[in-house]
C-alpha cells in the first residue's frame, strides 16, 4: 500500500489547531475499511492519526500539534500520508491468504488500531513451528470474523 504524498495548504480548525483535506479517497488508495489509522508528514512535522471520515477525508490536528509547524496560515506544504502498522497485506502470504477468504474479516482487522494489529503481528511472527503460525492465523481470523480486538 504506498504512501500519498500531496501539496496543501492546511486549513484552521474551529477549536484550534488544522485540517488537511485529502484530495484522494483512502477506499480507493487504499481499499475500503472502516477505519483509517496513518502516519506521515505535514510541512516536514511528523504525525499520527485516523482519518476523519467525510467528503473529503480529512487530517485534524489539535492546537499541541501547530505549536511550532514551522509553516503559517496560508503556506502551502508537502505532505505524506501512509497507512500505520501491519496490514492484512504485508504479514506473509499465508496470513493474507487467510483473510482473502473472509473479507469482511479483513476490512474488521485492517481498521483496528495499530496496537492491536501489532500484537497479532507479534504473535504471528515469534511462532517456531509451522502448524503454530497456522493455527494463530487462524485465531486471528476468527477474532476477526467475531468482530473481536482480543480473545
Amino acid at each position: 500500500m504506498e504512501a500519498q504524498r500531496f501539496q496543501c495548504v492546511p486549513g484552521v480548525r474551529p477549536n484550534g489547531g488544522i485540517r488537511v483535506e485529502l484530495p484522494f479517497d483512502p477506499a480507493v488508495a487504499w481499499e475500503d475499511r472502516d477505519a483509517y489509522h496513518v502516519v506521515g508528514t505535514i510541512g516536514g512535522n511528523r504525525f499520527r492519526g485516523e482519518l476523519k471520515p467525510g467528503s473529503p477525508w480529512a487530517i485534524e490536528l489539535g492546537p499541541t500539534w501547530c505549536e511550532e509547524p514551522g509553516f503559517g496560515p496560508g503556506d502551502e506544504v508537502p505532505v505524506e500520508i501512509a497507512l500505520e502498522g501491519p496490514q492484512t497485506s504485508n504479514m506473509g502470504a499465508d496470513v493474507a491468504d487467510a483473510f482473502r477468504d473472509e473479507p469482511e474479516a479483513a476490512r474488521f482487522f485492517d481498521s483496528m488500531p495499530t496496537f492491536y494489529r501489532n500484537n497479532v503481528a507479534r504473535s504471528i511472527a515469534a511462532a517456531k513451528r509451522p502448524e503454530t503460525r497456522a493455527r494463530r492465523i487462524g485465531d486471528a481470523v476468527a477474532l476477526a470474523k467475531a468482530r473481536q480486538r482480543e480473545p
